[in-house]
């Protein structure tokens, strides 16, 4: 289950429209990566356990069904299609409102190991905090890509006395 926060294109309750002004009926809104054209699942609630079909299919009212979307803490694309597959309009590096709960994982670093897996991706490097014995470590010293943090260097310790690493991040 992805941490996920409410989107901004969409959220809750929104309804959608052709260019005559007419509830979309059955109009598609495609997701994907930002500036990508690779499929990235939105979800039905804030629990994250269920995703919803991709194209989320709109109902006769032009909303979407449940209501809500929901986004996994990345940037979007979200593409809007008539029912016929129409091009609306695109929407491209849509956010989230950012609302989920940090996510903290601990370590231990014995002088080797320089990368560490985390439970899920945080939404970018600028989403993470990371500390080592209590001391903050500066972004420059370590990378994210995708849920693996790797340090510039290992962090200290050995395999009787390791360093305790703290990750906070969303």
């Amino acid at each position: 289950m992805p941490a996920v926060s409410l989107s901004i294109f969409g959220g809750v309750g929104s309804q959608f429209f052709d260019n005559n002004g007419n509830p979309l009926s059955g109009g598609k809104i495609y997701t994907y990566e930002a500036g990508t054209s690779t499929p990235l699942a939105t979800y039905t609630s804030s629990t994250g356990n269920t995703a919803h079909t991709n194209p989320i299919i709109l109902d006769a009212a032009g909303r979407v069904p449940g209501g809500e979307i929901w986004n996994a803490l990345r940037l979007y694309k979200f593409v809007l299609r008539t029912s016929t597959d129409v091009l609306l309009a695109t929407y491209d590096n849509v956010g989230s409102s950012f609302n989920a709960a940090a996510i903290i994982a601990n370590f231990t670093g014995n002088g080797s190991t320089v990368a560490f897996t985390l439970a899920s991706a945080p939404a970018s490097e600028n989403t993470t905090n990371v500390y080592i014995n209590g001391v903050y470590q500066q972004k420059n010293t370590y990378s994210v890509v995708g849920a693996v943090l790797t340090f510039s260097e290992a962090p200290p310790g050995t395999a009787l006395f390791g360093s305790k690493i703290e990750v906070n991040y969303v």
